[in-house]
């Protein structure tokens, strides 16, 4: 078997990739974790500061990933990618980078080689989030954050 050259993601489809590949490119920011409000008039995104209950906010990964649907129904199943779920993941996320055709940031670990570049990057939410579960839904609206 020739030895691989090119990385999977630049000559992969995202619909095309293995379990492995696809869920290598998540980068655990966590800003997908992140409560999302849309404008009804605007179909604008806004994200929150609040994150799912789930969210570790020291380390920005889902507590219990495995199960994460039955835990948490309305959890944001990116795979499949379709144009409606784009829109609910911020511009720095690998899967909506290669969905628009803009390669992986140079900070990603797959091309960085370590996880802690998200971090020094200052795109990981670790240490930067709120509960859902001490956050009313009313007040949503006063967390919401500005991303890249």
């Amino acid at each position: 078997m020739a030895e691989r050259t090119v990385p999977f993601w630049e000559d992969t489809a995202l619909e095309a990739m293995s379990d492995a590949q696809w869920e290598s490119l998540c980068d655990g920011c966590g800003r997908c974790c992140l409560q999302k409000l849309e404008d009804e008039d605007t179909g604008e995104v806004h994200f929150t500061r609040v994150a799912c209950r789930e969210l570790n906010p020291r380390t920005a990964r889902c507590r219990h990933y495995p199960t994460r649907f039955e835990r948490v129904p309305d959890c944001l199943a990116v795979r499949p990618l379709s144009a409606e779920k784009l829109g609910w993941l911020p511009s720095s996320c690998a899967y909506r980078r290669l969905a628009e055709g803009r390669g992986l940031a140079d900070w990603h670990p797959l091309i960085s080689g370590t996880r802690r570049s998200v971090i020094e990057a200052g795109v990981s939410v670790s240490g930067n989030t709120l509960s859902e579960t001490t956050v009313p839904l009313h007040r949503w609206p006063q967390h919401v954050i500005e991303m890249d």
